[in-house]
């Protein structure tokens, strides 16, 4: 990672076209319909995508030419289709002030790419609106949450999802998940603040001098100089104030963009650091089957999957019996809860509808024509690109 909180990421960079002025619902089936027939066009150029909390920019295959940037405000959605290796956003168009909306298609190295491609942005959407909207941000304890900006962290890709199985939604204060809480020491054993810990052999011989009543002088080593004893010191504290250090980091951690690929899924599908009151009114405006991970209305317990139909919210519990995973009044079983969710991203089966992997912006503003941070270099010709293999900018 070259800048803090920016994740570079490779791809080909495809074209652009038009998206009409329509209902969510319909602009999402016009994407991939287009998308689909760009599948096999031929015409590419290899870009680098920057991606963090305030926008996309694409870069050269180098990083020396900036060819496009979007800011954040400006990109209503994203998506991608695994199957063609397609990863895709819309945005309003740098250097326009109109309102029309653009459709930027990239293809990635393979489908996995495409998909964590498509990760990384919606999960700076969310963490986009917790920016935008600190009053929504899930509390977990009556500590006061930190200030500072969301980061991204960037990480090795690929890894592998297939143990992802934990509904819970991903720390952000307080110390980690099984951590050993910590009893009063015996005032009877603990040495004074400048004395140091009691396993220091300083400090043996210090207290066997206390005993026998003689001064420390007596029993110091000629070789064991202040300066040496300072150096042990602080060499046998470094340990304590490590731990204390991160249990105080643990105790103000932010949400932030996760470290794999596993828990960058879980964090996107949980809308982890998200209340779960707004995430779930927030699911009711996201795109047909945008779904939520979340704990059981009725059984805090077990997880379950609210997703968006067009019948409207609809939550289906999630059971795991011997290891097997699978929904409730479903049949399919599954050896993990990325196993279930791919699946029924690809067909329905006995849900209403099948799951999307494409995510809406709620932090979108049509209103913002002049921000500066979306536009393209001063060397570039303003437009879109041509939807049927077009050329390059």
């Amino acid at each position: 990672m070259g800048e803090t909180g920016i994740v570079t990421r490779s791809a080909e960079y495809i074209g652009s076209f038009p998206v009409d002025d329509t209902c969510l619902d319909d602009q999402i089936h016009q994407l991939h319909a287009q998308l689909k027939s760009l599948k096999d066009c031929k015409r590419r150029r290899t870009v680098s995508l920057k991606f963090s909390v305030k926008g996309v920019k694409v870069y050269d295959e180098d990083e020396t030419k900036l060819l496009m940037a979007h800011a954040m405000s400006r990109v209503s959605l994203s998506t991608a289709r695994p199957s063609d290796a397609q990863f895709a956003f819309v945005s309003h168009n740098p250097g326009h002030s109109d309102v029309q909306l653009y459709c930027h298609v990239f293809r990635a190295r393979h489908a996995r790419a495409a998909q964590f491609l498509n990760l990384l942005l919606c999960r700076c959407f969310q963490l986009y609106f917790l920016e935008k909207h600190p009053e929504e941000a899930e509390q977990e304890h009556s500590e006061k949450r930190p200030s500072r900006t969301p980061s991204l962290l960037n990480q090795g890709f690929p890894l592998s999802v297939s143990a992802l199985v934990s509904f819970r939604r991903a720390p952000t204060q307080g110390l980690l998940p099984g951590a050993k809480v910590v009893s009063e020491p015996n005032p009877e054993l603990v040495s004074s603040p400048e004395e140091g810990p009691t396993s220091s052999p300083t400090i043996v011989r210090k207290m066997a001098i206390r005993t026998k009543a003689i001064r420390s002088g007596a029993y110091r080593s000629f070789t064991f100089t202040p300066l040496k004893q300072r150096h042990l010191q602080d060499k046998l504290n470094a340990p304590q104030e490590k731990d204390q250090e991160s249990a105080k980091a643990c105790s103000v951690r932010a949400p932030s963009l996760a470290e794999t690929e596993e828990a960058l899924a879980q964090a996107v599908w949980c809308w982890a650091g998200v209340s779960s009151d707004c995430s779930s009114a927030l699911l009711v405006d996201d795109v047909l089957g945008a779904f939520l991970l979340c704990p059981h209305p009725k059984k805090p317990n077990r997880g379950s999957l609210l997703v968006r139909f067009p019948s409207g919210l609809v939550n289906h519990a999630i059971k795991n019996s011997k290891g097997k995973i699978r929904l409730e009044k479903c049949q399919v079983e599954f050896e993990s809860l990325a196993a279930l969710i791919t699946h029924y991203t690809e067909v329905s089966d006995e849900l209403e509808y099948h799951l999307s992997c494409a995510r809406v912006n709620h932090c979108y503003d049509w209103e913002d024509t002049g921000n500066k941070s979306s536009h393209l270099p001063p060397n570039a010709k303003k437009g879109p690109l041509k939807s049927q293999c077009p050329n390059w900018v």
